[in-house]
């Protein structure tokens, strides 16, 4: 007998007993690469797999030794790609529709989940679609946001209107918030689902925090200490970042900003302002307890589809001043476990950045609220709306591999 998930119906009626599902899982980019695309699809498959489900990952091969695993319910396939010109933590595979039409003629997947909008995730697409299988698309980045900050504004239009089509061939489109579904809806995009994020709560904990950390920096148990985690580079904002610093500078002294993360403008700010700590790139327990030394994060960002350092932030402890969209928007309230300031206002940002600084009560009781506001926000509860999703997809397809709780289960 083949072992049974239960998820519940949108309406609350009987839940549907679900079969194992074969999930072919494409991305162009992937871990031990650093970047919240790669970690959401591991979560994404960690949590599948845990569910029961067969995964088979389809990515760029990263270098010249990197192996295709293979376990129990876990397969990969690497093909051939190549670093995103400017932004080397993103891939981009080469086009493999014939490749990936042979492969699943062989071996057939019950869906096809595509996490990037590349040369491989387009043939994923078309090839998918020749072969009547269900597609679901994640809309992670903000691609056509990003030209302007790299000299080329003229390709924001176009970029959109191909991402719009991309998607529009697809059956579903994920986004982990109601405001960018929104956003997406009125832009042209069809059938887009909300399937949150969550944050790993045992790894980013107020519990993390380190006094040799701290010593490091030159902070002492009562220094307030400004954090930024971001990729260095020019879509990130960062001058904000540092001009709201340098106001709460002038009136705490003392205080110091650490940002942790590497990138393209890393190297032309350390020289600029030599009294800024860059701590590079952190991964796993070390990134937590970046974090958990912390105080006060700010992040200026205006081009995340969500922003996962927000949240892990949150689970840290730390009082986050951001911009009110994406998951600041969706987690925050302003003043009770941080604080919101409008979209692009960086006036609004600095004046409440130094309104912060020396309120050391405040910040305490921000982090505290901070960290209780996203402990049930776990990935299990999440994985659960994705599998409701992906499972839905199969089931209006008519696959056999789900059914309802009249039908025999499979054997």
């Amino acid at each position: 007998m083949t072992t049974t998930n239960h998820i519940c119906t949108p309406d609350g009626s009987s839940p549907l007993h679900i079969a194992p599902l074969r999930i072919a899982m494409v991305t162009e980019t992937y871990l031990p690469e650093v970047n919240g695309v790669a970690i959401t699809v591991a979560r994404m498959i960690e949590g599948m797999r845990q569910r029961q489900h067969h995964v088979h990952l389809i990515r760029p091969r990263q270098h010249k030794l990197d192996k295709a695993a293979m376990e129990d319910g876990y397969t990969e396939t690497l093909v051939a790609g190549m670093p995103i010109p400017g932004y080397p933590g993103l891939r981009m595979g080469f086009p493999a529709k014939g490749k990936l039409m042979r492969m699943w003629q062989q071996q057939r997947p019950d869906v096809v989940h595509i996490a990037t909008e590349g040369p491989l995730g387009w043939s994923a697409m078309s090839a998918a679609r020749k072969l009547g299988i269900p597609v679901a698309t994640d809309f992670h980045t903000n691609f056509h946001s990003y030209s302007k900050h790299y000299g080329a504004s003229w390709l924001n239009k176009p970029i959109a209107s191909y991402l719009r089509h991309f998607h529009n061939k697809t059956d579903c489109t994920m986004v982990p918030t109601g405001s960018l579904q929104q956003e997406l809806e009125q832009a042209g995009y069809k059938n887009v689902s909300v399937v949150s994020r969550g944050v790993d709560n045992k790894l980013f904990h107020p519990q993390k925090r380190s006094d040799e950390l701290r010593q490091q920096w030159g902070a002492l148990h009562d220094t307030p200490v400004v954090l930024l985690v971001s990729r260095i580079a020019a879509e990130k904002n960062l001058q904000v970042v540092i001009n709201a610093f340098e106001q709460m500078r002038s009136l705490v002294p003392a205080a110091k900003l650490v940002m942790v993360g590497d990138g393209p403008a890393r190297a032309a700010l350390q020289q600029q302002y030599p009294h800024v700590i860059f701590a590079g790139m952190r991964t796993g327990d070390d990134l937590a307890a970046h974090y958990a030394s912390g105080d006060i994060f700010l992040y200026s960002s205006l081009t995340e589809t969500y922003g996962n350092v927000t949240v892990e932030a949150m689970a840290s402890g730390l009082a986050v001043l951001a911009y009110d969209y994406a998951a600041a928007r969706q987690h925050i309230r302003h003043d009770v476990n941080g604080l919101l300031v409008p979209f692009d206002d960086s006036a609004s940002f600095i004046d409440h950045a130094a309104a912060l600084i020396g309120n050391p009560v405040r910040i305490r009781r921000l982090g505290i609220q901070a960290r209780h506001t996203v402990e049930s926000l776990t990935w299990e509860n999440i994985m659960g709306q994705l599998e409701s999703v992906l499972v839905d997809l199969v089931r209006t397809q008519g696959e056999s591999h789900v059914q309802t709780e009249l039908s025999p289960a499979a054997d």
